[in-house]
């Protein structure tokens, strides 16, 4: 009787002692998971922040699917120019006397290729679309762009965004929950991560600047 009690009081204690554990150290290693995942996320979407912002610069638009961003890669070509400032005398009729007159010199040096300007060397842009987290592979980001107006002018916008439920999918729920409801200087606010904005002229990210401190 005495040994039975012993041997349950003693299970009992393993078994808090573990959920005292598990307490402290899930939410520790949730971050870690969370922080990895989330770097890796954000890489791939400054991929989609260089593709999309060339893409504006040749069309004068956003693209607004990823089949059309990765074709714009591939094929693209970005126009070499060479601006200078320059001045000529020229006689005014009016005043009857010569004129400095300043202008801006365009000349065309030549064309490089939007492959090999953004991503010399490799062929990681083919995957912008995709989540690259293992087990969601298969996922896709979502992307929009369109053209709103801002104090009177037509401006090209986009939005790529992913849920974090998505991201964090096989991650405790509870500590899920309490991310998607972060609302922090040093955080991903929100439960998305977010780049760009449908409602703003921004081609920033809702992520902190700490995820900008590592080179792609």
């Amino acid at each position: 009787m005495k040994l039975g009690i012993q041997i349950v009081l003693w299970l009992a204690s393993i078994f808090f002692a573990y959920k005292i554990y598990d307490s402290i150290n899930g939410p520790i290693k949730f971050n870690q998971v969370k922080n990895e995942r989330y770097a890796k996320v954000i890489d791939r979407l400054k991929d989609i922040r260089k593709a999309q912002i060339a893409h504006k610069d040749v069309k004068g638009v956003f693209a607004n699917n990823f089949d059309s961003l990765v074709k714009f890669v591939d094929e693209g070509i970005f126009t070499l120019i060479e601006k200078k400032d320059s001045s000529y005398l020229e006689y005014d009729r009016t005043y009857r006397i010569d004129m400095l007159r300043e202008v801006i010199v365009i000349d065309t040096l030549g064309t490089v290729s939007v492959k090999d300007s953004l991503f010399s060397g490799t062929e990681r842009y083919k995957k912008m679309a995709y989540i690259p987290i293992d087990g969601v592979q298969d996922s896709m980001f979502r992307i929009k762009s369109e053209v709103i107006n801002k104090n009177g002018y037509n401006v090209p916008v986009f939005e790529v965004k992913v849920s974090k439920n998505i991201v964090l999918f096989d991650q405790n729920k509870d500590l899920v929950k309490q991310e998607n409801e972060t609302v922090s200087v040093d955080g991903v606010n929100g439960p998305e991560i977010v780049l760009g904005s449908l409602s703003n002229v921004s081609t920033n990210g809702n992520w902190p600047t700490i995820f900008d401190a590592k080179q792609n």
